[in-house]
Order: structure tokens, then C-alpha cells, then sequence
């Protein structure tokens, strides 16, 4: 793994960088069949879902998480899918920017937050109201399945120390 920092396009400032960490291990490479296996799970996970409602979700979730490999990779995907800055950025105070966002939208990114964020131990009816309010059942159950894979993938990208900033869009799909 590379030890340079992943420099913004728009620098304009002479101040170097930070060092990029290296990651703690390759674990795609170390463990390959799981590695495959979540690749088939993810692919499985997205059918039938909106691919930019699918993006914020993912960016949601990996914002919870902490996880900057995902974040990299799926604002990238979300920008390259036609999804606007305005609304990636936002998305980390949604609740406060409602007016970026349909209330499908909404409803996915509450939903989102309910499954990744479990301290209650449950996704709280009023959540799973509205999520039903706005999706078919068979949409709702692709869409719980594409949050539980993109958790799945922050665990593995957070606890490896993954590194940012290399990602292409277009490279992985998930």
C-alpha cells in the first residue's frame, strides 16, 4: 500500500498534506472467497433499487460508520450516476435539509440510520411505517437487504483501515 497522500484536484494551498495510512491488511485478498461471496451479495442486494437512491443510502450508512474508503467510493459512484454535490453534501444533516430530498428519499435514508444505528436493538415502527408508506414490499426488502450489505462492507473497510482516495468510479460496484 502506498504511503503518499491522495491529493485533491482543486489544491490551493502550499501546505503539504497529511501521510496516507497504510492499510492494516489486504483482507479482500486474505480471505478472497469471502470477499467474493460479498461481492455476489451485494450484486443480489441492489436489484430492482433505484442506482442513486442506492448511493445516498450507501453514503448515509458509511457516514454513520466512519468509514472513508466507502465514502470515497460511493459519493464517487453517486456523482458519476448523475446525483448532485449539493445533495451529497447535505446528506449528513438531511434532517435539517429535507427540502434536498423526496419523501422516498426520506424514508430510505431514516430507515438507513434505524438499521445501521441499532442502540435501541430495533428498527422503531414509526421508520418502518413510513418505509412501507413509500416502497413496494418486494423494493423493501431489496433495500434492507442493500443497507445490511453496505454495514457489512464499512465493518470490513473501518476495522481494516482501508485507504481513501484511489477509488475510480466504475471500478467496484458496491
Amino acid at each position: 500500500m502506498t504511503t503518499t497522500p491522495a491529493q485533491p484536484a482543486h489544491t490551493h494551498t502550499s501546505t503539504p498534506y497529511a501521510l496516507e495510512h497504510p492499510a492494516r491488511m489486504s483482507w479482500a485478498q486474505l480471505a478472497p472467497e469471502v470477499y467474493k461471496a460479498m461481492l455476489r451479495l451485494d450484486a443480489a442486494a441492489r436489484k430492482g433499487l433505484d442506482p442513486l437512491l442506492l448511493e445516498l443510502v450507501k453514503v448515509r450508512a458509511s457516514q454513520l460508520n466512519r468509514c472513508a474508503l466507502c465514502l470515497d467510493m460511493h459519493s464517487k459512484d453517486a456523482l458519476a450516476a448523475g446525483e448532485s454535490v449539493e445533495r451529497i453534501i447535505q446528506l449528513s444533516a438531511w434532517d435539517e435539509s429535507r427540502h434536498f430530498y423526496t419523501e422516498k428519499e426520506i424514508a430510505a435514508i431514516e430507515l438507513t440510520e434505524a438499521i445501521t444505528v441499532l442502540t435501541d436493538g430495533f428498527v422503531p415502527g414509526d421508520v418502518y411505517t413510513r418505509a412501507v408508506e413509500h416502497f413496494e414490499e418486494a423494493e423493501l426488502a431489496q433495500l434492507i437487504a442493500a443497507i445490511t450489505v453496505i454495514n457489512a462492507w464499512n465493518r470490513f473497510g473501518v476495522a481494516t483501515r482501508q485507504v481513501p482516495g484511489h477509488y475510480t468510479p466504475g471500478d467496484l460496484k458496491h
